[in-house]
């Protein structure tokens, strides 16, 4: 990989006793955090025949007709908001997105407190008939990704001056987990008027983004221009979400980034969501706000015109009022 997106090797902070590397890839996530908001990880563990079997069944599940796919639609997901989304379904800033989806989060049984309550994000995953194997590859993907995410936090909250498992035991002690396959068709020759997904920041804490090949993901630097992030499979993308921007006061900034697909050819991504727990409140901690804005600068007026840090209340309810503008029609249709 290459281009102005950092790489960091995390293998050290994936081990429990911490060392002088801890230190180093704390130091790097810290950097890239200040710097640019996105960064690359090398050392995370993960099994390449992991992602690759996902892949496959990925594939397998979106070349179905619509009308097979729609038997897992979200509208039968209710309010747990799970399921499969057609291409223009899903919204960025009111347009509809040229992609399609299939949304999953942690399984919840029908005994769970919030599932009884009717609290939304929250129930059981919808997976096809066919492939048979697409339930098997997302969870052993979801149980592989979740060390990486602890080992990240742990790098951010050194970086910050904070005990090692200061996310783990606080903020993440019961987090929120939502994981997306999204499948970008090739853009039509000519027609540059949409999106794969527009310009946004994402909501949570961290999202640690697998790919395919085909590039597509872009990342906004300060003065509006905008760079490539290339694709390997091999490495997976860490971006902030809007929770730790308002953690930090503004020295790490959720970065506003998009996707095109000009590949000519099917894309695949796999972003995993590791955000707060949902009844958690997130504070702004009292540390330096010393980002150089390589990337975002200094008061730099996000692309939704909100002040994060002027949020109050739960990390759920910022998280619904979020969805609701992404997917108004099945917002309403949950009551």
């Amino acid at each position: 990989m290459s281009g102005d997106v950092p790489i960091v090797d995390i293998g050290a902070l994936r081990r429990t006793e911490p060392s002088e590397r801890c230190a180093t890839a704390a130091f790097e996530i810290d950097r890239a955090c200040r710097d640019v908001g996105f960064f690359g990880i090398v050392g995370h563990g993960t099994d390449p025949a992991l992602l690759e079997r996902l892949d496959t069944a990925a594939r397998s599940f979106f070349a179905l007709p619509d009308e097979e796919k729609a038997e897992i639609a979200m509208v039968r997901g209710g309010s747990a908001w799970r399921g499969w989304f057609p291409v223009g379904d899903e919204l960025t800033s009111g347009i509809p997105d040229r992609k399609e989806g299939l949304y999953v989060g942690v399984d919840h049984g029908t005994d769970h407190p919030r599932v009884r309550s009717g609290t939304p994000l929250h129930g059981a995953n919808l997976f096809p008939a066919e492939p048979a194997g697409l339930r098997t590859a997302v969870t052993d993907w979801l149980d592989a990704v979740r060390p990486v995410a602890d080992a990240v936090l742990r790098g951010i909250a050194l970086g910050l001056g904070l005990p090692a498992r200061w996310f783990e035991d606080d903020l993440t002690a019961d987090p929120t987990i939502l994981f997306r396959i999204f499948h970008y068709p090739p853009e039509p020759a000519g027609d540059e008027s949409r999106w794969g997904v527009g310009e946004h920041t994402d909501y949570g804490l961290l999202t640690l983004l697998a790919q395919d090949r085909h590039g597509g993901l872009e990342v906004r630097r300060s003065d509006g221009t905008w760079m490539d992030v290339p694709a390997d499979p091999e490495v997976i993308i860490c971006n902030l979400g809007d929770m730790l921007e308002r953690l930090t006061g503004g020295r790490y900034r959720s970065t506003p980034h998009r996707v095109r697909n000009t590949s000519g050819t099917s894309r695949l991504s796999f972003p995993y969501f590791f955000d707060p727990s949902w009844d958690a409140t997130v504070p702004t901690l009292p540390v330096p706000t010393d980002s150089p804005g390589a990337v975002f600068g200094t008061g730099t007026e996000r692309w939704d015109g909100a002040d994060v840090r002027a949020w109050t209340g739960t990390y759920g309810d910022y998280l619904t009022a979020k969805v609701a503008k992404v997917f108004p029609d099945l917002f309403e249709n949950t009551g």
